[in-house]
């Protein structure tokens, strides 16, 4: 199993930025893919971006520019660096891990970008 924590989320205004962090509870050398999702309310669970251990990235086009995957070997943490933040990106930010060929989901961070 992978335990999933997220922080960084929080509120900021548009055009601000924000980094989302998650630290899997077993080494991030052994997940596949990891990457980030979110929910806004009254909308269905979507793709933000993903990468996985051979640094393949995928994003969404609503992210495309603005937003960066990345991670650290050494913290064994997945980041998601959100830059240019506009109000349509407020929604809750779930980190997921493929693993021994399930998904794992942290419990979701909220972000909100209002003026």
């Amino acid at each position: 199993q992978v335990q999933l924590v997220e922080s960084g989320g929080g509120l900021v205004q548009p055009g601000g930025s924000l980094r989302l962090s998650c630290s899997p509870s077993r080494s991030i050398f052994s997940i596949y893919i990891m990457g980030w999702y979110r929910q806004a309310p009254g909308s269905q669970r979507e793709l933000v971006a993903t990468l996985t251990t051979t640094g393949n990235t995928n994003y969404a086009d609503s992210v495309k520019g603005r937003f960066t995957i990345s991670r650290d070997n050494v913290k064994s943490t997945l980041y998601l660096q959100m830059n240019s933040l506009k109000p349509e990106d407020t929604a809750v930010y779930y980190c997921n891990a493929f693993y021994d060929r399930k998904n794992y989901w942290g419990q979701g961070t909220q972000v909100t970008v209002s003026s």
